[in-house]
């Protein structure tokens, strides 16, 4: 009998219960389908739920993919048709029929041009997987294959899944379990490929449409990258890494991945000063792979998909990111300290100057980013801080917090290193919130209740004098009350229509909203150029008459300009604690 349960414990556990594997086709572009097959073997129940998940992790916002799907269809192996049901927007009930082997077939249709979603047409096939592939939630930790059939135009493959060589019609890769499959992105077409090796790991880049760029200087500068970002945590995880790029017109960004990434940028942006825009995007994508990925917070993995996952620490994972992204582009060389200390200035004036930075902490911006982040409206500005900037921000302080207190011998870098070492190679999940704060405070050798209390849970001034001084920067105030109107205007159709109103502002003390429409100003009609014009020049308490249309009626309005105070900050190197100062900044 021990030997019997020796021997069933050498089994790999994909031996026991159903398993899943896709074939993928995309027989007409032009039609924007892909064609899915999903192969269910082992079954042993009567009835089987698929799902196709609501969300894919790293943007945090349900969107819903099954609107793409079409008609569910399923078969028995020989071709038998089983009834299918639909259960929830995202879920479907197949009878079995005691079959053992059950297809699902299903077209995704594919046209949304974004990192995050799939997208098809005669120029190339992008799979962003959370989109495409369904899934049965108790076979989800089971490995599995995806055999793809390109179109015949197409003549490539890029992605970080596993190849299997092995001889069969189609292209077949290898995943250990649902969360890498849809962790994987993959592109289909005529892709320009080229690698570098850095940090020792083989980096492959695949770049889609036409670009302005020399592929030399692009490896070498991606490598300066990651070979930068690897020294900040000591050890890079993956053997490969894949970089999918989309040279296109209008870029969406980019998305990480646990061994990839997909970047979403202009394809004219690799010459003259755009070009460290792209470099700040590999930075920040790339840098992902150890802050998210791997040091995460425990609500962001294992994923539901069915469903949000909410974290408070957003302002954690893309907050500091954020700001390795800048400092990375200053360890090489892509940045003067003049040129870092600005972009940092940059920051803290739009947080401090952003309304909204005084209505919502960031921790509620993080947890609230499925309802708030990625639906801005008109009022969004008002009410809103997002977690990226004052993230990378509050990132700023603390690095400096730990240069100071430890006299220019430990930095933030460090404490990455120990939240990746302890949480994600010692106990091999995520962290609580609590459990960061206790860390930080612990790391930094002083309670850090307070700091989270006043900056992190709630919405006070930060005082940057007092973290920036003992490492070498010089903070003045340079906050003025100056003259206001409080509200912006865009010119459509030839009208100015009003887009946004400063809440407590002298437009909105005089009763102008969203959406009205600016005719006149004391008596003269008036365009964008010239009603910004006439608003600028105004002095305070003075007053002037606007002629508005609201919903087809005019009326007059009495505006009397009120004084604003924008917080804003200046920063500049001391002669005072250079050593500290040039240890932050090397």
């Amino acid at each position: 009998m021990r030997q019997l349960i020796l021997f069933l414990m050498c089994i790999p556990l994909s031996s026991f219960g159903m398993s899943i594997s896709y074939e993928l086709r995309m027989p007409k572009p032009q039609n924007h389908y892909f064609e899915v097959q999903m192969n269910i073997s082992e079954v042993n129940e009567k009835q089987i739920e698929v799902k196709l998940p609501v969300w894919t992790p790293g943007s945090y916002l349900v969107r819903e993919f099954s609107k793409n799907i079409n008609l569910v269809k399923a078969f028995t192996k020989d071709g038998k048709p089983l009834k299918v049901s639909k259960k929830s927007k995202n879920a479907w009930i197949i009878e079995t029929e005691n079959s053992k082997d059950v297809q699902v077939k299903y077209e995704v249709y594919s046209f949304e041009v974004s990192v995050r979603t799939p997208f098809l047409d005669l120029s190339h096939g992008f799979v962003s997987g959370s989109g495409v592939f369904m899934y049965v939630e108790k076979a989800m930790n089971q490995a599995g294959s995806v055999t793809i059939f390109p179109h015949e135009s197409f003549k490539r493959i890029s992605t970080s899944l596993s190849r299997d060589n092995s001889k069969g019609s189609g292209q077949r890769f290898l995943f250990e379990d649902y969360d890498q499959l849809v962790d994987c992105p993959i592109e289909i077409g005529n892709q320009e490929i080229f690698e570098f090796t850095a940090a020792g790991v083989l980096h492959t880049v695949a770049m889609y449409g036409e670009f302005n760029g020399n592929v030399d200087q692009i490896k070498r500068d991606m490598a300066k990258i990651v070979e930068a970002e690897t020294a900040v945590i000591g050890k890079n995880p993956n053997k490969n890494y894949t970089f999918i790029v989309h040279n296109v017109v209008d870029g969406q960004g980019g998305l990480e991945h646990k061994s990839s990434c997909v970047l979403s940028v202009n394809r004219w942006t690799y010459a003259g000063n755009q070009y460290v825009d792209f470099l700040n995007l590999v930075a920040h994508e790339y840098f992902h792979l150890w802050n998210v990925k791997r040091i995460r917070p425990i609500e962001l993995g294992p994923f539901n998909y069915d469903q949000e996952n909410y974290t408070s620490l957003l302002w954690v994972m893309e907050g500091f990111t954020s700001y390795y992204d800048e400092l990375i582009l200053r360890r090489t060389g892509f940045y003067t300290e003049e040129q870092f200390l600005a972009k940092l200035q940059s920051s803290i004036n739009y947080v401090e100057g952003t309304p909204g930075s005084r209505v919502q902490p960031v921790a509620h911006a993080s947890f609230d980013a499925w309802v708030k982040a990625y639906r801005p409206n008109e009022n969004s500005s008002n009410t809103t801080m997002t977690y990226y900037s004052r993230g990378s921000v509050l990132a700023s302080l603390i690095d400096a917090m730990i240069v100071a207190d430890s006299d220019g011998k430990k930095c933030l870098d460090h404490f990455m290193q120990h939240l990746y070492v302890t949480y994600y190679e010692g106990l091999k999940r995520g962290f609580s919130e609590a459990e960061f704060k206790a860390e930080l405070s612990k790391f930094v050798g002083k309670n850090m209740d307070d700091f989270f209390a006043k900056y992190v849970d709630g919405t006070e001034v930060i005082p940057y004098k007092e973290f920036y001084a003992p490492v070498g920067l010089n903070v003045q105030d340079i906050s003025s009350n100056n003259p206001s109107f409080g509200a912006s205007v865009r010119e459509e159709g030839g009208k100015v229509m009003v887009k946004s109103v400063r809440f407590g502002s002298s437009a909105e003390e005089a009763g102008i909203s969203v959406g009205d429409e600016i005719i006149g100003c004391n008596a003269y009609r008036v365009d964008q150029g010239m009603f910004e014009g006439m608003m600028s020049g105004m002095e305070n308490l003075e007053s002037c008459e606007l002629l508005i249309a609201r919903d087809e009626k005019l009326f007059s309005v009495q505006v009397t300009i009120q004084p604003y105070k924008k917080q804003q900050f200046s920063l500049t190197k001391s002669t005072s604690n250079e050593k500290r100062l040039h240890y932050w900044l090397r």
